[in-house]
Parts: structure tokens; C-alpha cells; sequence
């Protein structure tokens, strides 16, 4: 598959999943991002990438409603977001899934209970219906059998497929994924990584992801945007193998060829 084309979810085939338009994003007086805009197309699995602070989970926390830009909207498939009414707005929620960093898992719920809470809030389903989709989105992220294990019970890499699964369970047409491999072994980042693209792939799910892994960028991104601390935004966006290899910005190239990554010099990792 071209990193350039990827292959775009049946349902919304010719359409923007995505679209930000002059986003400024500020803690009170202290601007973190501003004049931020980008589109992500349908079926891409896109990457917001940068250096620590430049404010890639920022940038996601306005991007998902949990804060309100100062300024600029989201769209998603061409539905304003940002300043819809409570009833859209809830409805739109619906249309994506999140996987934060740490699983987000309650601690006090079983894997079944966990994937099944989006269902149980947003759905009229019966309890048999909500288990049989809880049971199918867990085989789904190769673990089935373990509905009723706890999260302190499982691996780390576990419970980042258990908020996959979770974040699949209203089978969204988006889902954003906060730092997947962060605490993760290589052989795990690199199953993960297996399983975004297996998704994608299946499904045709639009994947957007909070990374720095430079594995990860390689092996899977279609297309990343790269924000920068100092001037607080967007300083490239495109292929990261081009923007490596051409880009005219020393940042942009600097942090794509830094040091100490595990990453081919030419093309990508192929999971």
C-alpha cells in the first residue's frame, strides 16, 4: 500500500474525516498552539508528531472536545464539532473512539465491563446484545477469553488493546490513539502497530496518532503533521520518509533522523 494512498473507509469514501481550521489552543495567557490547520483524509493513518512540549496531546485533548479552542473549529466528515449543539455534539462523540496513554481502564471494572460502557451509555442494546459485541471486539484485539480478568491482572500491551478494543466498541469511523507505545516493549510496540494497520486495513477506520516513536512513524504513518514548541504550530506536514530525507527545515530533519531510533534509513519498517 502507497504511503500516500491509503485506502479510504467505504462509508465515507471521498470525504475529509477530519478537518481543523485556524485552532488556537492557550492556558489562560500562555499560547500552546495557534493558526493550526490540517485535513485528514478518510482511511489515512495519520501522525501528530513533535518534540516534548511542542503540544501534540494539546492539540489532541481540543481535537476530541475535551477543551474548547480559544479560537478555529473541527470538523468530522464535514459536521462541526466544536460548537455544535449538546444534541450533535453527543452524536458526534459517537463517531470516534479514543485510546488514551495509559488504557485509561477502571481499575475496578472487568475487561467485558470496561469495552462494554461506551455501549451501555450511548445504546439502547440489551445486556446479551452489549456482551456479544464486548466479546467480538476483544477477539478482535486478540483477547478473547479474558472478559472477565481485571486490568491489574494483564500486561501493559494488554491493556492498550483492551482500550483499543474499547475505543472500537461503538464501531467508530475515527479513533485517535494518545502515545499507543509508550511503556511498551519493541515486540509489542511492534504488534500494536500490527493491529492499527490490521484495523485500518479491515475496517477502513481513520487512525490519528500522538507519537514520537520514530518505529512507529515509519512502519505505519500515511502522512504526519510535525508542530514545533517556538512557534507554536504546524512547521511541516506530508510523507515523514520525504520529509526526512527533503524537508528544507533542519528542525523537520533533525528530529526525523535523530540518533539512537531503531528506523530504516530508506523506506519503512514493514510489520
Amino acid at each position: 500500500m502507497s504511503a500516500t494512498e491509503p485506502t479510504p473507509g467505504p462509508a465515507v469514501a471521498g470525504k475529509f474525516a477530519i478537518e481543523v481550521d485556524g485552532m488556537e489552543c492557550r492556558y489562560g495567557d500562555r499560547v500552546v498552539l495557534e493558526q493550526v490547520s490540517f485535513a485528514v483524509k478518510c482511511g489515512e493513518i495519520f501522525f501528530i508528531i513533535g518534540g516534548s512540549g511542542c503540544g501534540k496531546s494539546t492539540l489532541l485533548r481540543h481535537l476530541i472536545g475535551l477543551v474548547t479552542p480559544a479560537k478555529g473549529t473541527v470538523k468530522f466528515a464535514g459536521r462541526e464539532f466544536t460548537h455544535a449543539s449538546p444534541a450533535d455534539h453527543r452524536a458526534l462523540l459517537q463517531t470516534f473512539g479514543v485510546l488514551y496513554q495509559s488504557g485509561a481502564l477502571w481499575s475496578s471494572m472487568t475487561l467485558r465491563e470496561n469495552v462494554g460502557l461506551p455501549l451501555e451509555l450511548f445504546t439502547e442494546l440489551s445486556r446479551r446484545e452489549r456482551e456479544e459485541i464486548v466479546a467480538l471486539k476483544l477477539a478482535q484485539v486478540g483477547l478473547a477469553g479474558y472478559e472477565d480478568y481485571y486490568p491489574a491482572e494483564i500486561s501493559g500491551g494488554m491493556k492498550k488493546r483492551a482500550g483499543l478494543a474499547r475505543a472500537l466498541a461503538l464501531d467508530p469511523s475515527i479513533v485517535f490513539l494518545d502515545e499507543p507505545s509508550a511503556g511498551l516493549d519493541p515486540i509489542t510496540s511492534l504488534q500494536l502497530d500490527e493491529l492499527v494497520q490490521q484495523i485500518r486495513e479491515t475496517l477502513g477506520t481513520t487512525m490519528v496518532i500522538v507519537s514520537h516513536e520514530l518505529a512507529s512513524i515509519y512502519g505505519i504513518a500515511d502522512r504526519v503533521v510535525m508542530l514545533d514548541r517556538t512557534t507554536h504550530g504546524i512547521i511541516a506536514e506530508g510523507d515523514p520518509r520525504i520529509l526526512r530525507d527533503r524537508s528544507a527545515d533542519p528542525r523537520v530533519r533533525d528530529f526525523l533522523n535523530r540518533r539512537g531510533e531503531a528506523h530504516p534509513p530508506e523506506g519503512e519498517r514493514k510489520p
